[in-house]
């Protein structure tokens, strides 16, 4: 368990008592700009440019089963850690991310990070990453990898500025979904 006093904010690996809070957690997100993809001869190439009206994504609930939150409780290659409120938001879900070790490749993948809208801008994102990247070192891991659909342009900027760097593509993987049309971004760093 690590308190960041200045921040007002408990970080801890999620308890099975967080599962409710965790999947009724607001993911959704604003942006006024999405990264337009275009194939290239050799590889893909980005361009962020505006969009107007602004998009409102709202992400579908997942099917998920208990056994599965909060993430493969039990199981040493995964963990899920959470961002509790400690100044005044009575103990509140302010964020977590879920990550799985793969040993083969040694990559660690976040598999889901979601911040609560009233905590967003405040730190909370870098400071879960922080605990994915310190589960990363302990685990042998050499990268860290995720995906982000196009259009989130804020948690691209935002894990662009934690170090994150473009690494792949998929235009199909959102097909049949309700995020058809979108293309999915593969980011990753190395495990410092």
């Amino acid at each position: 368990m690590t308190t960041v006093d200045d921040m007002g904010y408990e970080f801890r690996t999620a308890r099975p008592e967080d599962t409710e809070a965790i999947e009724a957690l607001d993911g959704s997100f604003t942006t006024h700009t999405v990264f337009q993809v275009a194939i290239t001869e050799n590889g893909f190439a980005l361009q962020e440019i505006p969009v107007d009206p602004p998009i409102h994504k709202v992400f579908p609930a997942e099917n998920t089963d208990d056994a599965d939150a909060p993430a493969a409780e039990g199981d040493p290659n995964s963990r899920t850690f959470v961002a509790v409120g400690t100044d005044g938001t009575d103990g509140s879900l302010a964020g977590f991310v879920t990550v799985s070790y793969v040993s083969w490749n040694r990559r660690l993948a976040i598999e889901d990070i979601e911040i609560a809208p009233a905590h967003r801008g405040r730190g909370v994102g870098r400071a879960l990453i922080g605990h994915a990247v310190k589960f990363a070192r302990e685990s042998g891991a050499g990268r860290i990898w995720l995906e982000v659909t196009n259009i989130n342009a804020p948690a691209i900027h935002a894990y662009q500025r934690m170090g994150f760097t473009f690494c792949g593509l998929d235009t199909t993987l959102y097909d049949g979904t309700p995020s058809s049309g979108e293309q999915a971004l593969y980011m990753s760093m190395p495990c410092p």
